[in-house]
């Protein structure tokens, strides 16, 4: 049997773990809200440190703006903004770019502070680095994106969006994860890390298609293709589809057929999920069971009402939102499945 060191504080690091998690949660949700008032390119500038103060006087509002002027989108959708709405949706990105330096923070200065104290067990410092260069790259990542709509054409990649949301969803995923890891550990130093077992990596696979195919719906626009339920403009498979050179390119860039999709799928999703969920019921996960079922029919409910409402904000925001639950619901029973005991 391992016994902890005395200097270790698996619960305390768990608590933060946590605290990190909801803070890219709140920037989840931050940044569907900057997708969908097309906030994202409103700045123009990567600039790390000095970017996290926003324009303080009129002529420093003024130089922002006429930066955002020169760019495709301004040209060829928003000419003639003024700069009330420009501050609008400056907000939103300098609002999400702000809550991305938090959370660099929120994790690495406590890091630091553990890992001097001594207090981070033994077998957690490299998977806790890890997530903290993540962290960055997701940083690097979220520049990538937005440079894709600064040159020749007035949004971003739906591609490079895609790996945006992907890494953050992954990103809170490993926080849940090893925050429960930790909990389990100040509950029995002899407890060890949880396993992903075979049933719950095909569960999370079949999750990530669903997550991708929102993602690549959120960046194409295509939820605004149709606007009824169950069916398509009246057509189970849609009419509208364009061979796009191949095969993936279609499957990838057809907003007809990225819509539906996404629109089908996601019963393949429920019904893994649940599965998910009785599975880690039978280990003693009752838990995470309602948490996955909780999150799922949520998440279809709102599905179904933002496509019917035409893409709602408020709506489409708690959609994203409720599919973040998702991710952490499912992460949480994907855990207790594989949870070991020395």
């Amino acid at each position: 049997m391992s016994v902890l060191p005395s200097t270790a504080r698996p619960r305390a690091m768990s608590a933060w773990l946590l605290a990190v998690a909801a803070l890219v949660f709140a920037m989840l949700v931050v940044g569907g809200v900057t997708r969908l008032t097309e906030s994202g390119l409103s700045i123009t500038e990567w600039k790390p440190v000095t970017g996290a103060i926003p324009p303080l006087t009129h002529e420093q509002w003024l130089d922002a703006f006429h930066k955002y002027q020169q760019i495709p989108e301004y040209k060829e959708i928003n000419r003639g903004m003024s700069l009330s709405a420009f501050q609008f949706i400056f907000f939103w990105e300098w609002a999400h770019r702000l809550l991305g330096r938090i959370i660099g923070l929120a994790f690495a200065l406590p890091l630091a502070w553990f890992a001097w104290r001594r207090a981070i067990p033994k077998g957690y410092g490299g998977r806790l680095v890890a997530l903290l260069m993540l962290g960055g790259l997701q940083g690097v990542i979220g520049w990538w994106m937005v440079a894709s709509g600064l040159v020749n054409r007035t949004d971003v990649s739906h591609y490079r969006l895609a790996v945006h949301l992907l890494t953050a969803l992954f990103i809170i995923a490993g926080l849940v994860w090893t925050a429960l890891d930790l909990r389990a550990l100040a509950a029995n130093p002899a407890s060890r890390p949880a396993r992903l077992t075979g049933f719950s990596l095909a569960v999370a696979l079949i999750l990530t298609a669903q997550l991708l195919f929102g993602a690549f719906t959120a960046g194409l626009d295509a939820g605004y293709v149709s606007n009824t339920w169950p069916l398509m403009n009246d057509h189970f498979v849609p009419e509208g589809v364009t061979w796009a050179g191949s095969l993936w390119a279609t499957v990838s860039s057809d907003p007809y057929l990225v819509h539906f999709i996404h629109r089908w799928w996601a019963w393949v999703a429920a019904v893994a999920l649940i599965l998910l969920a009785r599975r880690a019921k039978r280990m003693g996960g009752r838990g995470p069971s309602i948490a996955v079922n909780a999150a799922l029919g949520t998440q279809i409910l709102l599905g179904i009402a933002t496509v019917i409402s035409g893409i709602s904000l408020p709506l489409a925001a708690l959609h994203q939102a409720v599919g973040a639950l998702v991710v952490i619901s499912a992460t949480w029973a994907m855990h207790r499945i594989g949870a070991r005991e020395a």
